[in-house]
């Protein structure tokens, strides 16, 4: 199989301390988005929901959004077009990589406690550019410029 590269392992005190039995999931938490589509209007149908986002994202660390209104077509596309981005070599994906300037794009060495993450991420946002604001003080009006990377040779990924 190889040798694992140290920047995955994680140190001894900073792993999960099992206490007694394992716990045994029971399911992935279900967030029903329908109400955003059906009752935009509806206050407490919308507070649920983030209640239910809140507790899923504490308890779980994630959850699967369903009723969403995208067509499963769409979604279809957009897997395929991930699929053939993440499955490029990795100097072809780096040609779009996130940087200290730049904060969306690929991305492939994210940190959690130290330890590097087994994941990759492309990370881009809806409107182009979007504007930031520079700092959380309320009198400052300076705002930072976030510009999405695209890869030359996936026209598909970027739709």
């Amino acid at each position: 199989m190889g040798e694992v590269n140290p920047a995955f392992i994680q140190d001894v005190e900073h792993r999960p301390k099992v206490v007694g039995a394992i716990a045994k999931a029971e399911g992935i938490p279900l967030i029903d988005l329908s109400a955003l589509i059906d009752s935009p209007d509806d206050h407490q149908a919308i507070k649920g929901l983030v209640a239910e986002v809140r507790s899923a994202s504490k308890e779980w660390g994630f959850f699967q959004v369903i009723n969403h209104g995208v067509p499963l077509e769409k979604l279809r596309r957009l897997e395929e077009a991930a699929r053939k981005f993440f499955g490029q070599p990795l100097e072809k994906k780096r040609k779009v990589r996130r940087d200290e300037v730049s904060t969306l794009g690929y991305y492939d060495t994210e940190h959690t406690k130290n330890v590097r993450d087994w994941k990759e991420v492309f990370d881009f946002t809806f409107h182009d550019p979007t504007l930031i604001p520079a700092s959380y003080r309320p009198d400052d009006e300076e705002v930072t410029h976030w510009s999405n990377k695209w890869p030359e040779k996936l026209p598909e990924f970027r739709y």
